[in-house]
């Protein structure tokens, strides 16, 4: 009996397969593994008639119901982009994960349906389970934020060609401090190659509701103000329409704490303030976005929900 309990023993698996992963003989080549996330992800299925249908209810019915009580949305400047067709490319400043669902559902109808979002690949598409997520909520599709991706740029043309819009970041990731940050020429790049206009978009409040290390929603009011559609000049290097992008937005910035004729008086004399804030210490920077991001009172008060 203790011979036969012995052989069983030598038998029984120790920690080894099926426990762990399977070892690979050596002297056989193994093939390179294919991966599935990250940038490698294929997000054509979120773009799909039924998949976007299921979305456009969620975005209209819990996306903007969330956005109300939570953000309490004014928006401008929708007149400006009252005469432009799909595609565009939406670029805005970005201090908060409240950002992209703020502009979504502040859209008009013909883009918020027909609009996918530049999302990092190393954040929002890390896990299998992220991906899908984020592919349906948000129809979004990765981009390498780090370094230039030719995959990247070959997808988003090619989206573009196909009449979707897109909403990027080209600061590249949310703000740490609530200033803006340089703006990269990615968005510059996909519009001057698929021959469409920019939209410069400011938001305003996103970071008071959930900041880069925030792990907690507070509702406050924001303002999302669109401004008038930019396009490449001729012979423009996609680093200086970057430039231009980031001054457009710096001027709906101005715009937004003071008013429209001042913030234009300010970008015809070339003195509208920088999206970067003052060239100063970390103190008078603080102090001074304060005043950046004030609210006057009468505009802080909650809308009310029963109208």
């Amino acid at each position: 009996m203790s011979a036969a309990r012995n052989a069983l023993a030598r038998l029984r698996p120790r920690g080894g397969f099926p426990y762990t992963s399977p070892t690979w003989p050596r002297a056989v080549e193994r093939p390179p593994v294919e991966r599935t996330t990250g940038i490698e992800y294929d997000t054509e299925w979120a773009r799909r008639y039924s998949v976007r249908l299921a979305r456009a209810v969620v975005l209209d019915t819990v996306g903007k119901g969330l956005a109300k009580v939570v953000a309490a949305p004014v928006v401008s400047g929708v007149d400006r982009i009252a005469g432009v067709a799909n595609p565009v490319v939406f670029a805005a400043n970005h201090a908060s994960h409240a950002d992209t669902p703020l502009i979504l559902t502040s859209l008009p109808e013909r883009f918020r349906h027909r609009s996918i979002v530049a999302a990092a690949a190393d954040y929002f598409f890390d896990r299998r389970w992220k991906s899908v997520m984020w592919a349906f909520l948000l129809n979004a599709v990765p981009i390498e934020r780090n370094r230039p991706s030719p995959k990247s740029a070959r997808t988003f043309l090619g989206l573009l060609q196909d009449g979707w819009s897109l909403v990027i970041y080209p600061e590249g990731g949310r703000s740490p401090h609530g200033w803006g940050q340089r703006h990269t020429a990615g968005a510059a790049y996909l519009a001057q190659r698929s021959g469409v206009p920019v939209v410069p978009i400011h938001l305003a409040g996103t970071r008071r509701i959930l900041p880069k290390d925030g792990h907690r929603l507070r509702p406050s009011r924001t303002y999302v103000t669109f401004g008038t559609p930019l396009s490449p000049a001729e012979g423009e290097d996609p680093r200086e329409f970057a430039v231009r992008i980031e001054r457009a937005i710096s001027v709906l910035a101005d715009e937004h704490t003071t008013d429209w004729w001042r913030a234009r008086r300010r970008a015809a004399a070339g003195s509208t303030p920088a999206l970067g804030g003052p060239d100063a210490g970390a103190w008078r920077r603080t102090w001074a976005l304060r005043d950046h991001l004030r609210t006057p009172r009468a505009q802080r008060e909650w809308p009310n929900l029963r109208q």
